[in-house]
């Protein structure tokens, strides 16, 4: 799988920050305790965007119907979503965050 530039560390600065990628299909980068994690940005239960969800301890909570996956595994964590998302591979290359997508 190739790694792609998906955005700058200065996209996603702060705790609890999350970055829209303009991929097919969307991916969401987030920056949870100072971790990145990259998942499908389409929540699984109503396909709305995760990126303007809310970010709290490896978790994000979809702004819609208050859904929750995990960031590190893509686990559905609360009803009304049961299907997990799809999560990738993050890495720093110098101040570029990197996705590693099929």
């Amino acid at each position: 799988m190739p790694w792609i530039a998906a955005c700058s560390v200065d996209d996603v600065p702060d705790d609890g920050d999350s970055f829209k990628v303009e991929t097919t299909p969307p991916i969401a980068i987030f920056n949870s305790a100072g971790q990145y994690f990259a998942t499908a940005d389409t929540c699984t239960h109503a396909e709305f965007s995760l990126s303007e969800g809310y970010v709290e301890d490896c978790t994000v909570e979809c702004p819609v119907h208050l859904a929750t996956f995990c960031l590190k595994t893509g686990a559905a964590l609360k009803l009304p979503a049961t299907e997990t998302l799809q999560t990738y591979p993050v890495r720093v290359s110098g101040d570029a965050i990197e996705i590693d997508v099929p």
